[in-house]
Parts: structure tokens; sequence; C-alpha cells
């Protein structure tokens, strides 16, 4: 049983550490200099800064209504298990991003956000089951260290230990992780080359530079940006990010024409 995306697991993750800093940090000092690191959404950055030092307080999500099952994508169901999990992750990243906009969180537009974004999970993963995709060792492990980075966590033993506290033992967490490499080579061969060019680097570069922020650690204090060689491969990652994430949304729009699938939320 797929408990949550990958994307939706790291988000979690991230917010758990962040949890835990808080936790330890409580009773030291009230300014929270925590950052979180989470791939499903843009805003995740520097938490603290308002609010004179309070840590921002996440709502309890409103399962209300949500029926057992979400969705059914070709016969697969999407129970209400599942979706929690990704919903939860969803709203505490959207609380975060709220917390520092001062917007209210939308609830049932997150909920709508996460059945659609579960349901395209779902149909790249059948179409990624069905091309028989080989995955080594060396995939895995890749793909490992990727949410290991994107978590902010130390070490695999640090990810390991967290994801339990997810609720996910190790051979789901490697299930997860050969789900997530295979979607990747899916993207990869229907999305054709994502390499940046020389441009777009320089592009979003100077929207950065404008924008007085470095990677997303802001411009606060009259705080430079670096340079451009420095931030090559942070900028590199953006854009091949961005270009990834056009790929799959392009191929999750194909797949859903010929599926069949029901929303029930």
């Amino acid at each position: 049983m797929r408990k949550m995306s990958l994307l939706g697991l790291v988000a979690a993750l991230a917010l758990g550490v962040a949890a835990c800093d808080d936790a330890g940090d409580e009773a030291a000092s009230p300014s929270p200099e925590q950052s979180t690191t989470a791939p499903a959404g843009p805003g995740s950055g520097q938490g603290g800064g308002q609010g004179g030092g309070q840590q921002p307080q996440m709502p309890e999500p409103d399962l209300e209504g949500v029926p057992a099952t979400v969705a059914v994508v070709n016969g697969e169901e999407i129970s209400r298990e599942e979706f929690a999990s990704t919903f939860q992750a969803q709203l505490q990243q959207a609380a975060m991003q709220a917390q520092m906009s001062g917007q209210q969180v939308d609830q049932e537009q997150i909920k709508q956000q996460t059945v659609e974004s579960m349901v395209g999970t779902e149909l790249l993963t059948q179409e990624a089951d069905s091309r028989d995709y080989e995955v080594t060792q060396q995939d895995i492990d890749g793909a490992l260290d990727e949410v290991m980075q994107s978590s902010g966590l130390g070490s695999r033993d640090e990810l390991m230990s967290a994801m339990q506290q997810q609720g996910m033992d190790r051979e789901e967490v490697m299930d997860q992780l050969e789900t997530q490499v295979e979607i990747d080579k899916l993207v990869a061969e229907e999305g054709g080359d994502t390499s940046p060019s020389e441009q777009e680097l320089r592009q979003l570069y100077e929207q950065m530079s404008a924008q007085g922020q470095a990677g997303g650690q802001g411009g606060q204090g009259g705080q430079q940006v670096p340079s451009f060689e420095e931030m090559r491969p942070q900028l590199e990652q953006q854009v091949r990010s961005q270009k990834e994430g056009q790929a799959m949304q392009t191929l999750v729009s194909e797949l859903r024409q010929d599926a069949d699938v029901t929303v029930n939320l």
C-alpha cells in the first residue's frame, strides 16, 4: 500500500525535523532560526522573523467528510489513510508559508490539490510499472541520498529513524524509493533533455538578484547575493527541477486523458 508519495514524505520529514529543533530550543531562546526544505511547493524557507519569536501554530487537519476511498485510478484505490498522511504534510507546509505571508490556510483548497497530486502520482506510477524499468542499487542509493539532503537530515540512519516515526518501515521506504526512481526514469524518457542553458541560468540569477535573495535565504539585513559562479550548481538544479516538473505535469495530463479516474472528494 502506498501510504504517501515520496515528495509528501520528504515534506513531512522536513517539518518533523523543524519541530524537533523547536522542541529542543523552546526553553533556550525565543528567536527561531530553523529552516525547512520541502519539494512539494515554493515558499519553504526561513521560519522565523515574525510573531516575536513564537513558533507557527499548526492547524488540525479537517478530515470530516473524507470518504474511505478518496479516488480510484484505473481500478487502484487511494484510501482515506493514504490521503490523510499526504494531506497533513501539505497542510503543515502551507501553514509554515502562511505564517510568513500572513495569509489564511484554505484546507479545502489544499485537499483538492492533494488529491489531484496523488492521482497524478498514481498515474505516473502505473505507467512506470508498465515499462518495466531496471532499478539498480546505485539508483536506490542516489534516491536515498537525495531524500536525506532534501529533508535536512545528516545520515541515512537518521533518515530511516525519521521515516519510521512517520509510520513507514524499511521495506516500505525502499519500495517508495524504487517507485520514485522508476518515475524519474519515465519523466526523463518522456521529458527529453532538461539540461539548463547558459541563458536560462543567467535569467534565473538575475531574478534572484533583483529579489535580493540567495536561493531562499532572503536578502534581509543587506545580505549580498553570491556571485553567479558560486550559485551555478544551485541554479542548474533549480532550472532542471523546473523542467522536470513541467515535463511531469504534461505527462500526467496526457495519461489522464485515457485513464479511468474517479475522485470522491
